[in-house]
């Protein structure tokens, strides 16, 4: 009973406090805009915040995964100090700006701290709990990461909500003092999830590692095709999902649903969630775990295809059920989304075993860093230089045919990423 106890105490429960926590980054497009409007500058500048914080989240994870190997006492302490601290140095800087109107330091200050020093907290405060999480429940990891990765997706939609109202209240011009609100918080949960987190007491970490050369032993297992293809496959469906993701809202609006973006984005949400937690423990029931990567990728290319094939997103506002096919898409999109998140660190422990899962795990999410950088670019670019802007039967300018367009580009990539999942992933000869 005490080691049942044990694994929700000890393993789960901070897991999903550290996760729930950090997951607030994507609620960034809530404020963006009124944070644009309260310092003056566009909206695209300040966007950039958001890219530098999930791109310093991979890369932070790549370099300190050795120090969550080490000592996840350590880890989630940063995580929870550098968090805190880059949330409310946002609300500072945010602050500044509003008082010197188109300061350059204001805006250096938001990607300094919502980017760097945030992005630090959310790197260091993902890839402690998994390992952990991995090792209590031993036949259920999937089950486990996925539990603790949909605290991170479902954020979004618990913590919304939320920041609406505490947006509401301080719209006429005191947005920053949500963000210190928000640092007090999340301190006070993470720090809650910092001293709960512990490994089993029966884990022993091998003494070995710095002998036989630790990540490069272990990468060594295998061909470096195999990781390369792993890799590869993660970049391209994060690329993928934030190309839809980032661009949902307008999506939205081109099938004539504006007036329930607020649900929709909900229901993305759950999707996004469950498709964490539900890939996931799948996988746990499959012989080869990275089954269930060609899973996501051909129901991805099977509901991208559809709207492509119908024009769903060109015609979706004259033909309600071409627009059901556009939602069912950004909510298959979503849960694939999750679920490549979630099904990674245990892709990961199947191919080249636990002693330096976190390290390598780490440097795997250096594909989260480079993806987003180019996801929502990406998309953006295309719909700036492709199709036509018209103005639609609600009075909303739209660019349809451009976000068609988005769908041929994703909708390839999904193809090399189930290509590359078939040929270059080797076969799983250890899943538990």
């Amino acid at each position: 009973m005490e080691t049942i106890q044990n694994k929700w105490i000890r393993g789960a429960v901070p897991a999903l406090l550290l996760h729930f926590s950090i997951g607030t980054v994507y609620c960034w497009s809530i404020f963006s805009q009124e944070i644009a409007s309260y310092i003056g500058f566009s909206k695209g500048a300040v966007e950039w915040a958001f890219s530098f914080a999930i791109f310093f989240l991979g890369m932070s994870a790549a370099f300190l995964g050795n120090l969550v190997e080490k000592n996840i006492h350590k880890s989630s302490l940063i995580a929870s100090v550098a968090f805190s601290l880059g949330m409310a140095g946002t609300g500072f800087f945010i602050w500044y700006g509003g008082m010197h109107q188109h300061s350059v330091l204001s805006l250096i200050g938001i990607y300094i701290c919502y980017g760097f020093i945030m992005g630090i907290g959310l790197g260091t405060g993902y890839l402690s709990p998994v390992k952990t999480l991995m090792l209590w429940f031993k036949d259920k990891k999937g089950l486990a990461t996925g539990l603790a990765v949909a605290g991170f997706g479902a954020a979004k939609a618990i913590a919304s909500p939320i920041m609406q109202r505490l947006l509401g209240e301080n719209r006429s011009g005191e947005i920053y003092k949500m963000f210190f609100i928000l640092a007090a918080a999340y301190f006070v949960i993470m720090m809650i999830g910092h001293f709960l987190l512990e490994k089993p007491a029966d884990w022993i970490e091998p003494q070995e590692k710095s002998k036989t050369g630790g990540i490069a032993a272990a990468l060594r297992r295998e061909p470096l095709l195999s990781y390369a293809g792993i890799w590869l496959m993660f970049y391209l469906n994060i690329t993928c999902g934030l190309a839809i993701i980032s661009q949902e809202k307008m999506i939205v609006k081109c099938i004539g649903l504006a007036g329930s973006i607020g649900l929709i984005s909900t229901v993305s949400a759950v999707f996004n969630a469950g498709g964490r937690l539900g890939f996931s423990a799948w996988a746990d029931y499959m012989k080869d775990r990275k089954s269930v990567y060609q899973l996501i990728f051909a129901v991805s290319i099977l509901f991208t295809a559809v709207v492509l094939v119908t024009g769903g997103i060109t015609r979706g506002s004259e033909h309600a059920v071409l627009a059901l096919f556009v939602l069912a898409m950004i909510f298959i999109v979503n849960a694939g989304y999750g679920g490549g998140f979630s099904n990674i660190p245990t892709l990961l422990s199947d191919h080249y075993g636990m002693s330096s899962i976190s390290a390598i795990h780490g440097i795997t999410l250096s594909a989260w860093a480079f993806a987003g950088l180019t996801g929502n670019q990406m998309a953006s670019a295309i719909v700036e230089h492709t199709g036509a802007v018209v103005v639609n039967a609600q009075g909303i300018a739209v660019n349809p045919s451009g976000y068609q367009n988005v769908l041929y580009v994703t909708g390839a990539l999904y193809c090399v990423s189930l290509l590359l999942c078939t040929f270059l992933v080797k076969p799983s000869k250890n899943q538990k």
